[in-house]
């Protein structure tokens, strides 16, 4: 059954406007009476049944409510080190996918793409579409949100004041499985990752002080797109959240 986001939903209706509503009517050709399962961006599904429909706007119904259960156990709040090209937009897109709760991009020594305010916020817009066509075709209950880009000195910041935070540094001894061992399968994770030449080792060292746990994900260097997907999927199944 077809899922959206609608633009505005209480306890007994929801209205569809924009291009979800053009597609509703001329893409699906669905009717009245016909029903589509509705997310409110905030963890909860309903099943709706439409009243009115046009390519401009769709009322609904709402028939039954139920906690969504495409929504992981745990909360994962990626901390991004910008990549180069559009890098980030495939992160975004894939790390979505798999069911990161919020992605923040971060402006560490070793990042070579540093837009300045106005492409930054200009990008934030588009980050933050990708994520919500993502979060509609993976069939998430929530739209994770895409934070401006800050630097690594706040970044520290917000994720020291996490229950856990962990910090991915290619000269890590501490394997990531060791400290999922007493990883929660729920509340809030964060994950530091960096971006192409990963991190110093002043950074490195800023990040312990600040209370992260610096972890390794093995011997092989992995590409800075790669290891924020690897990092995340290792977490999600090791808390049962990939089952």
């Amino acid at each position: 059954m077809p899922r959206f986001f609608p633009q505005s939903i209480d306890t007994r209706h929801a209205l569809i406007q924009g291009e979800d509503a053009r597609h509703i009517a001329q893409v699906l050709r669905l009717r009245p009476g016909d029903r589509l399962t509705l997310c409110d961006g905030q963890g909860s599904d309903y099943q709706a049944r439409i009243l009115s429909l046009s390519p401009q706007e769709v009322s609904l119904e709402l028939l039954s409510q139920s906690p969504s259960r495409s929504e992981p156990s745990l909360r994962l709040h990626l901390y991004q080190c910008c990549p180069k090209g559009d890098k980030l937009e495939w992160i975004i897109q894939k790390c979505v996918e798999l069911g990161a709760f919020s992605i923040t991009p971060v402006l560490s020594r070793f990042c070579v793409s540093r837009p300045d305010p106005k492409s930054a916020a200009k990008k934030g817009e588009r980050y933050q579409k990708i994520a919500l066509s993502a979060a509609k075709q993976s069939g998430r209950g929530l739209v994770p949100a895409v934070h401006p880009q800050i630097p690594l000195e706040q970044a520290l910041r917000e994720l020291s004041a996490l229950p856990c935070s962990l910090f991915f540094y290619e000269q890590a001894s501490l394997p990531l499985r060791q400290v999922l061992e007493k990883a929660p399968s729920s509340g809030d994770i964060g994950l530091l990752i960096g971006s192409e030449g990963g991190f110093s080792p002043e950074e490195a060292a800023q990040a312990a002080a600040a209370g992260l746990h610096t972890v390794s994900l093995g011997p092989r260097i992995l590409r800075c797109e790669t290891a924020p997907l690897a990092a995340c999927t290792a977490i999600l199944y090791a808390t049962g959240n990939l089952e």
